[in-house]
């Protein structure tokens, strides 16, 4: 591959510094350009379309003030950076890293480690700066972001195919997955390139609503149907009208609502709480769920009438685990909508966040690898998310001290070991972790020491924790 060099261009009217700053930059992989006077330098920056990555400029120079000068270079080059070499700390130093006394003028020393740091300090800015612009730009262009599907794995792209050859259709569709595998996105999806796409998408989590305000929530009511009925009101059926509806968690509701839903697929009709009227309605119906509604119908909790009439089309999402080519795409992605959201510095993630990104089992699929990215964005200080940005996420302390609270004894984290059911090694590995964890107040380091294995085991063991319960 090769590698752009970055240009520096010198102005310096005083000849014993040709040389000390051609050795010095050219040492460091920089391209140099010098000249003695600005009036040099103005024909050729003026007259040409050449890319430069830094000017660097003394203050004082006889044949034209600074401010001309700068207002001259800014004109024409706006983003270009120019720094006064007078305001570059020059300052007495150890030469003792010179093999040549010349470097430097006994009545203006050169500080040349900390001209190079700043120099270096202001090409990095820049380039993050430009960076973060081109995506900004390219994103408003073809509007590639998370909230669109992303992968190319084999079992993702064939769950597009599927999506997009069922798009036309007016059938009602079930999308079955585990949770946190986009079941609301490629819902979306579908509804984009259908000929519902005029009307509204509309969805709803018919397990985050209690039953009693669910019904109105889909049906509408009538003022005063029931308290705190204080007017009429239409529900989410006739608000979809012409577009689609998208019943997520459909395996949650309850027997009650799935009979009145079974009417509603089969007359197309409802009748808002508190009425006698049918109201026809106009919408597709797209519904999901991570539950397995045969084994639901098996134990009497789902009707098998009802799942015959929403699974027409059925189309079942594989979990990140199953999508190993996605991985470092979805994280990619995600860490670039969040910089960018967040008005962060532009990262990358270290040998070691990618190794985790490619080893971890995601029980929690593409939404806990969102939220991972998203938090380590936020929480991380440098250019680069690292395994430790990670860590904290991936253990809540107060889950930890909560677990640890619930053993009858917690001075004694085996106490859970003379119950009648004994526990998996791995159980009691990873107790004793979160407990050395917990008692070190979250210091990873000094929990790592104090059990006497390396911080690198310690995070690998950290991996193999449950998502929701440490055991």
């Amino acid at each position: 591959m090769n590698i752009k060099k970055q240009t520096i261009v010198v102005v310096e009217d005083e000849d014993r510094f040709h040389e000390i700053f051609n050795t010095f930059f050219k040492s460091k992989d920089y391209n140099l350009i010098y000249f003695d006077c600005t009036n040099k330098l103005l024909k050729e920056i003026l007259s040409s379309e050449k890319e430069w990555d830094i000017l660097l400029i003394k203050s004082q120079f006889k044949d034209m003030s600074f401010f001309d000068f700068y207002v001259e270079i800014k004109n024409k080059f706006p983003l270009l950076p120019i720094v006064s070499l007078n305001s570059i700390n020059y300052c007495e130093l150890d030469q003792s890293d010179f093999k040549n006394e010349t470097y430097t003028n006994k009545n203006r020393p050169i500080n040349f480690l900390r001209l190079k740091e700043a120099v270096d300090q202001i090409l990095i800015k820049k380039e993050n700066s430009q960076n973060l612009t081109n995506f900004s730009n390219r994103i408003k262009f073809d509007q590639v972001m998370p909230d669109e599907l992303v992968g190319r794995s084999p079992k993702f792209l064939a769950a597009i195919d599927i999506a997009k050859k069922v798009a036309k259709s007016s059938a009602n569709i079930l999308i079955t997955g585990e949770s946190g595998t986009g079941k609301e996105l490629f819902a979306n999806f579908i509804h984009n390139n259908s000929n519902y796409i005029q009307g509204p998408f509309i969805a709803i989590n018919c397990s985050s609503i209690p039953e009693n305000l669910l019904e109105s929530e889909l049906f509408g009511h009538t003022k005063g149907s029931f308290t705190g009925a204080i007017s009429n009101r239409i529900g989410l059926f006739e608000s979809a009208k012409n577009g689609t509806l998208f019943l997520d968690e459909i395996g949650d509701l309850s027997m009650q609502l799935q009979a009145k839903l079974l009417r509603v697929l089969q007359e197309k009709q409802i009748k808002r709480v508190g009425e006698n009227n049918y109201i026809s309605i106009l919408c597709r119906i797209i519904s999901a769920t991570h539950k397995n509604l045969l084994d639901e119908i098996k134990d009497g909790r789902f009707r098998e009438d009802l799942y015959f009439r929403l699974n027409v089309i059925q189309m079942n999402l594989p979990p990140l685990r199953d999508r190993q080519e996605d991985l470092l795409l979805l994280a990619e992605t995600f860490l670039k909508k969040f910089v960018l959201i967040n008005h962060s510095k532009l990262k990358n993630f270290s040998k070691e966040a990618i190794k985790f990104i490619l080893e971890n089992k995601w029980r929690g699929n593409v939404r806990e690898l969102q939220n991972l990215i998203e938090r380590a964005v936020v929480l991380s200080s440098g250019f680069e998310i690292t395994l430790d940005d990670f860590i904290p996420i991936l253990v809540d302390e107060h889950n930890v001290s909560n677990s640890i609270c619930e053993n009858q004894n917690n001075e004694n984290i085996f106490t859970f070991c003379y119950s009648n059911q004994l526990p998996s090694l791995n159980q009691v590995i990873n107790q004793y972790i979160a407990y050395a964890i917990y008692k070190n107040n979250g210091a990873r380091d000094k929990a790592a020491k104090d059990i006497g294995i390396d911080r690198k085991t310690l995070y690998r063991r950290m991996q193999s924790f449950p998502t929701n319960n440490l055991y």
